[in-house]
């Protein structure tokens, strides 16, 4: 199929956050710009052919060798200057896990590591405030 627009558009990426029962969030480490050495939650683009949950579960599992089932969808950000690269619009999904599952970086992750959500390092793109947001409102 063809797209053409007379006009820009966003693009849409998917982030995943997966929760340990120590409230525990797992991360990636970027393996490229932008944010290069930066953590992140893993996520993406989606492709043209999936759905959302889907493309979150297929974006986990290359960052970090992680495969979940069901995972729920928490909010969408959007800030219009959240990606140094062009404008995206993100939905975030979330799962919880029975342990800190072992992760392995994969594709553009140069690490993956599980951290206390409550002594996270320095986040890429408005990664801080999307897990602020989840802790007031999710894990309350």
């Amino acid at each position: 199929m063809m797209y053409t627009y007379p006009y820009p558009r966003a693009a849409l990426t998917v982030d995943a956050i997966l929760i340990s029962p120590q409230k525990w969030v797992l991360l990636i480490e970027r393996g490229r710009e932008p944010y290069l050495g930066k953590w992140a939650l893993p996520g993406g683009f989606i492709n043209m052919d999936e759905p959302l949950e889907v493309a979150c579960q297929r974006e986990l599992e290359e960052e970090t060798g992680i495969r979940v089932g069901a995972m729920r969808q928490f909010k969408a950000f959007g800030a219009v200057n959240r990606d140094p690269r062009q404008r995206t619009i993100s939905v975030l999904f979330y799962a919880f896990t029975d342990s800190e599952l072992a992760a392995s970086a994969g594709d553009d992750a140069a690490k993956a590591q599980w951290f206390p959500i409550d002594q996270l390092p320095e986040l890429a793109f408005d990664h801080q405030q999307i897990l602020e947001e989840f802790m007031a409102e999710i894990l309350k």
